[in-house]
């Protein structure tokens, strides 16, 4: 039967929106966590640099050392969002794909579209949660600069 007696365009067309919409927010999603990821590598070469105080002053080894381990854990979080995010949009794109091929050769590919829809939204879900850690951890890592700065200035003061 062809496609036009089995299934009209737009309806074809109306199918692959949701999945448009999915690339979309991934997309936005990627830009967010790709400009996160900037600002950890940059406060890190800053660190490992030696200029990760406004004062000219290192800190401590020690406390040099946790804060260095703790934007590369903060790095990893954001690379291992981004790869996440990069698969839901391979994933996404394969379904809008599925679905358009789906009516082109009239076969039942639908298991693929809703397979690679899942694993998409499986990913973006990950991605959230690993972007979250990492929110969590950059809140206490100022918070820990914070604490040393101000005991610097009672120090001095």
């Amino acid at each position: 039967m062809p496609l036009t007696d089995t299934l009209a365009h737009p309806t074809v067309i109306g199918a692959m929106l949701a999945p448009a919409l999915l690339m979309a927010a991934t997309g936005s999603l990627l830009i967010s966590a790709n400009a996160r990821l900037a600002r950890v590598v940059d406060r890190l070469r800053l660190l490992v640099l030696g200029e990760g105080d406004p004062d000219g002053e290192a800190p401590p080894l020690s406390e040099h050392e946790t804060q260095i381990a703790e934007h590369r854990r903060r790095a990893a979080l954001v690379l291992r969002a981004c790869w996440m995010l990069y698969v839901a949009l391979g994933c996404f794109i394969g379904t809008s794909l599925a679905l358009a091929g789906g009516a082109l050769v009239e076969a039942r590919i639908g298991i693929i579209a809703t397979l690679l829809a899942i694993l998409g939204m499986g990913c973006l879900l990950g991605a959230a949660v690993a972007m979250g850690r990492e929110v969590s951890m950059a809140v206490r890592s100022l918070d820990t600069e914070l604490d040393i700065a101000l005991a610097k200035r009672r120090r001095g003061a």
